[in-house]
């Protein structure tokens, strides 16, 4: 038990957590009600960066991806955590959510950095409109590729994800000319033909 009389009406207040006051609103002397927000208190141990990448580029980036961010002269590692899949109507660009550690407290929030992104995967994959790909009769993904002009064929791929209006797709090679305009229509036709969708 403390002893009142010895009480100078100071005492110690100890935050819930570590890190940096970013925010303090107080005056000395002032009678603070129940309730008051009297600081701020960051922990900037971990900051996340936000990326602006174009649906093209943002096609090739995956969760996970390992980041080398440049501030000023100085080189931190981070990954991606979270890719958006909503464009921003005034720039036309996804976000990209980059976790890092913050060693020694050398960055803080509101900083403007680079960031390149690497690829994870090794394994080719191609980005097509999303209008390109479509539901095969039994239900796996297609798209139809031009030999010859006026000459299409039904080819399956593997969807691997869709980033904004493009599809990450792999199963067919890089060069080959994939129908991006009428894909619906051009199913349509080669239904009442007969053909089905079918691996090379």
């Amino acid at each position: 038990k403390g002893d009142a009389s010895k009480a100078n009406g100071t005492f110690k207040l100890l935050a819930p957590q570590d890190g940096t006051v970013i925010f303090d609103q107080f005056i000395v002397g002032e009678l603070i009600e129940p309730g008051t927000k009297l600081f701020i208190i960051s922990d900037e141990t971990v900051l996340w960066v936000e990326a602006r990448l174009t649906p093209a580029q943002a096609a090739l980036v995956a969760t996970g991806s390992p980041v080398d961010i440049l501030a000023g002269n100085k080189h931190f590692s981070g990954k991606v955590v979270q890719v958006h899949h909503a464009l921003d109507e005034s720039t036309r660009t996804l976000a990209v959510r980059i976790e890092m550690a913050n060693p020694d407290d050398q960055l803080h929030p509101g900083v403007f950095v680079q960031a390149q992104i690497s690829s994870t995967s090794t394994e080719q994959a191609l980005a097509v409109p999303v209008n390109a790909i479509l539901r095969s009769p039994d239900g796996d993904w297609a798209v139809f590729i031009e030999h010859e002009a006026g000459e299409f064929e039904p080819q399956e791929v593997e969807l691997l994800r869709t980033v904004g209006d493009l599809a990450v797709i792999e199963g067919i090679d890089p060069g080959v000319r994939v129908v991006t305009k009428g894909a619906f229509f051009v199913q349509s036709e080669l239904a009442k033909a007969g053909f089905k969708v079918h691996n090379h």
